[in-house]
């Protein structure tokens, strides 16, 4: 299997393949709009073209991603709730040389850089193409480009590869364990590299995918009561919230495999999700869009080693390095490096940036070439589980003392006071740095209330240079286009 599109013929033809409200499609059924998509698409376009799909999680969305996978093109999700401003941005850098939209998202994109086909005009002549049974290779050619936001400068395009979309789909519905007779809810963005190997993952098994664009947490809990699902996976903002959800009995009895990646979730929250569906399997994960997916957790760890990442996933190599390439002793601090055939190409058109992320792989690699060096300072202990510590250009140094912000960050969540929670490093001309908390308070807490146990706490279990030297308290977090605590606006307006 060479282009990442052929994963839709894994699936027994009858088998139920995607669910959009009312609207269902069979694997047969999905493979044979793709064809005719794709082929509509090939009569436009030649191959290695980019195609930005700019539109809500639905049945043409999906069609629209493989059709573009298996004409030779390479597609272009954009998150649903960007803006005009960020989505030309994402069009003039790819130099996509078609946008598919909504009338009204087209609408507010005055004057768009290449020509638009809209889904209420379009689609008809979309899907009456002529059935293309594929185009173009495959295997390390450039299948998509995923953009994602870093901590400095503009979003910047993953260039992913049909082998690396191939790789990890068989990778992670291994060890998901995720099998024919499962249906999954899609709840992030298709345009987020998690959201897009939701779906290469089910349709590798030849399971189902359910779509939702929800709006409240409550959604999701209804969504999985409307589709019988037993599969979830989520960012930890999401999982806080559901976790306060009523779950109904039989919802909670047929939910098998739940994964969290996106940010390590809290020990508080693996402990409560634990408790809320004890017979389910938690993978606990972390991944880097440049690589993919990095590791997971075994779910029979999840209870006594709730703060670990796990290890390596299949098909991956995790090496936990020293600043001079050599491979850390147990229980020593690394950069956690990514190494095998998930790694990606690189950031499109930027050579300056991907030198930074992108490097060779240590001596110590089995695999060897090109790694993602991702930044991430962890530790590996003797059983080679790994633990994640904080991004090294995130560090606070305080009192000559350097402090990650994760550490202070789970102090917080272990008080029981707060729901949310960022440390950030304010300049201190005593200090260096002193620490700001930015949080939400736990259900049942007034702020006030919230704020006295937090202190109370960290006074009794922190030392002294741990201490907030302030708290800002929201009513929620602000989270990014994809879900995830949004800590570049926390650090553009809390740290000064």
């Amino acid at each position: 299997m060479q282009r990442a599109d052929e994963l839709l013929l894994r699936g027994a033809p009858e088998a139920p393949a995607l669910a959009d409200r009312d609207r269902r499609l069979s694997y047969a059924e999905l493979n044979a709009q793709v064809s005719a998509v794709a082929g509509a698409l090939a009569a436009r376009l030649p191959e290695g073209e980019r195609v930005a799909v700019w539109l809500p999680k639905s049945l043409e969305c999906v069609v629209l991603l493989f059709a573009c996978l298996r004409a030779g093109l390479v597609m272009v999700p954009v998150n649903p709730v960007l803006r005009a401003q960020q989505v030309r941005h994402i069009l003039g850098d790819s130099g996509a040389a078609l946008l598919i939209t909504h009338r009204a998202r087209a609408g507010g994109l005055a004057d768009p850089p290449c020509p638009v086909l809209l889904l209420e005009t379009d689609w008809a002549d979309l899907a009456a193409g002529s059935p293309l049974e594929g185009r173009g290779q495959g295997g390390d050619t450039l299948a998509a480009l995923l953009y994602t936001s870093g901590s400095t400068g503009a979003p910047k395009g993953v260039m992913v590869t049909h082998t690396n979309l191939l790789v990890g789909a068989r990778s992670v519905s291994s060890y998901l364990g995720t099998a024919p007779d499962d249906h999954v809810l899609s709840v992030l963005p298709l345009s987020f590299d998690f959201g897009f190997s939701q779906l290469t993952t089910a349709f590798h098994a030849g399971a189902s995918v359910a779509l939702l664009d929800y709006l409240t947490p409550r959604d999701v809990v209804q969504a999985c009561a409307r589709y019988g699902i037993t599969q979830l996976g989520a960012v930890p903002p999401l999982w806080v919230q559901l976790i306060a959800q009523d779950w109904p009995a039989d919802v909670v009895a047929r939910l098998r495999t739940l994964s969290n990646t996106g940010g390590r979730l809290p020990v508080p929250a693996v402990k409560a999700l634990r408790a809320l569906f004890p017979a389910a399997r938690l993978h606990l994960m972390y991944g880097l869009t440049e690589a993919f997916r990095s590791t997971t957790l075994p779910p029979d760890l999840a209870d006594s080693h709730p703060a670990s990442i796990g290890r390596a996933i299949p098909e991956a190599e995790i090496l936990v390095v020293r600043a001079d390439g050599q491979i850390t002793a147990d229980d020593e601090p690394g950069e956690l490096v990514h190494c095998g055939p998930l790694v990606t190409q690189g950031y499109w058109h930027d050579a300056e940036r991907t030198a930074i992320r992108f490097k060779p792989a240590p001596p110590a690699s089995r695999y060897g070439g090109m790694a993602v060096w991702s930044g991430d300072t962890v530790v590996r202990d003797a059983q080679g589980l790994i633990t994640f510590v904080g991004r090294a250009d995130e560090t606070i140094k305080t009192m000559g003392t350097r402090v990650s912000p994760t550490e202070i960050e789970e102090l917080a969540y272990l008080s029981g006071a707060v729901a949310q929670v960022v440390a950030l490093g304010l300049a201190d001309e005593v200090a260096g740095q002193r620490i700001r908390l930015v949080a939400s308070a736990a259900p049942g807490f007034e702020p006030a209330a919230a704020e006295a146990k937090l202190m109370g706490f960290f006074k009794r279990e922190a030392p002294h240079y741990m201490l907030p030297a302030g708290i800002v308290w929201l009513d929620a977090l602000p989270v990014s286009a994809n879900g995830k605590l949004d800590r570049s606006a926390l650090r553009a307006n809390y740290s000064a």
